[in-house]
């Protein structure tokens, strides 16, 4: 059965019932468009002519939403992201996504899709952080389904994720930092904590440091790799979280002493150990050479020195938080402090941190009070001036 309309082009109905159109696109080849009825099928036609003649790419009807995503996870996450965050990715895609939007023809995926998947796992329980991070991973995806014109937009762009909570960083202050690590010093570990405070290297950036990484006599490492156990992999090197991830760093002398002890104590160690120690290289090693499992560290090393310092307990990642706000309130720049942590951009670290601006705007206005009247700056407090002009 064929029948034309005006401006239609050619709608037929097929043997199984389907209808189905035919058109033109580049390259002189022809698209067929199906659907359940004549009408439905003349709607489409009318998206895809009008896609055309703005210049947008003609989609195609049976990919599905999960096939994309497989896919995209296997020929471009894979190749492009660390294991660890593709792992990451692959967990977030399987246990959220497909579930409730595999099956749906991905050129049909609308924003009401989306915007109904978070809000149903908002309700479910699942933390607004993550479904932020689920949000962000189909837009990356998205966004490459529309450079290779299987969809004419990304849908991602007009939907609304759930709005994350700013998180109250916990940091210690300098006297809780010196009690720290006066709590440490002696522990097999010492050295780590004494790296993660003074540096804000990452965890995974501490676990994969590298003797060849480390220039005692000049006082400088170098951030090469992180190292993190991969489920189903076991350990695995990775290169660093960005481009200016990778970078030089400067060792304080108490960074420097505390390493050659660590280092005096890991070669006894290996001498203990005999053909039983493995030769990595690593720095922060167990007592046969091997990696050190996260969990372990955790557990057996910082949260019982946390107890004993008197502290609450915080995260290891936590350390690194401490030592650029240490740094700023000492008023150190910011820019600085982006380049110290490997962070993309200084507002990236400005936002992280924003909780300490006031303060330093504070000390910001007692230094131009002095520089505007040339004496020292009153007390904030008091109001008092500590050398205050002779009358």
């Amino acid at each position: 059965m064929t029948r034309r309309g005006h401006g239609e082009g050619t709608i037929t109905q097929r043997q199984d019932g389907r209808w189905e159109v035919r058109i033109s696109v580049e390259g002189g080849k022809r698209k067929a468009i199906y659907g359940k009825t004549r009408r439905e099928v003349r709607q489409k036609m009318a998206d895809a002519l009008k896609s055309r003649e703005q210049g947008l790419p003609i989609v195609p009807e049976r990919q599905t939403a999960g096939e994309f995503l497989e896919r995209w996870l296997a020929d471009v996450a894979k190749q492009t992201v660390r294991p660890r965050t593709y792992v990451r990715y692959r967990q977030l895609i399987r246990a959220h996504a497909l579930p409730e939007l595999g099956s749906r023809p991905l050129a049909r995926l609308g924003p009401q899709d989306l915007q109904g998947l978070y809000g149903r796992k908002m309700q479910a329980g699942l933390a607004p952080r993550t479904v932020g991070h689920l949000h962000r991973l189909l837009h990356r995806a998205l966004q490459d389904a529309v450079r290779w014109g299987l969809v004419a937009r990304n849908v991602c762009g007009v939907v609304k994720p759930p709005r994350v909570p700013r998180e109250d960083l916990k940091v210690l202050d300098p006297e809780q930092a010196r009690a720290f690590l006066a709590t440490a010093a002696g522990d097999p570990l010492e050295a780590l904590y004494v790296l993660a405070i003074s540096t804000g290297l990452r965890h995974g950036e501490l676990l994969g440091l590298r003797w060849t990484d480390v220039d005692l006599e000049a006082g400088r490492l170098r951030v090469q790799q992180t190292l993190g156990r991969i489920a189903g992999q076991g350990f695995v090197a990775s290169e660093p979280k960005s481009a200016l991830s990778r970078r030089a760093i400067t060792l304080t002398p108490t960074a420097i002493a505390a390493l050659r002890r660590h280092r005096s104590r890991q070669l006894e160690l290996q001498r203990k150990a005999g053909p039983a120690w493995e030769d990595r290289g690593l720095v922060f090693c167990n007592g046969l050479g091997r990696p050190i499992e996260q969990g372990n560290l955790l557990r057996r090393s910082f949260r019982p020195l946390l107890e004993r310092a008197g502290m609450p307990r915080m995260r290891l990642h936590d350390l690194r938080h401490s030592t650029a706000t240490l740094l700023l309130a000492q008023g150190v720049h910011p820019k600085v402090v982006q380049e110290l942590l490997g962070h993309s951009t200084v507002n990236l670290t400005l936002d992280v941190y924003s909780h300490i601006l006031p303060n330093l705007q504070a000390d910001a206005a007692r230094k131009m009070e002095c520089i505007l009247t040339g004496d020292d700056a009153p007390d904030q407090e008091t109001g008092e001036r500590d050398n205050p002009p002779s009358p």
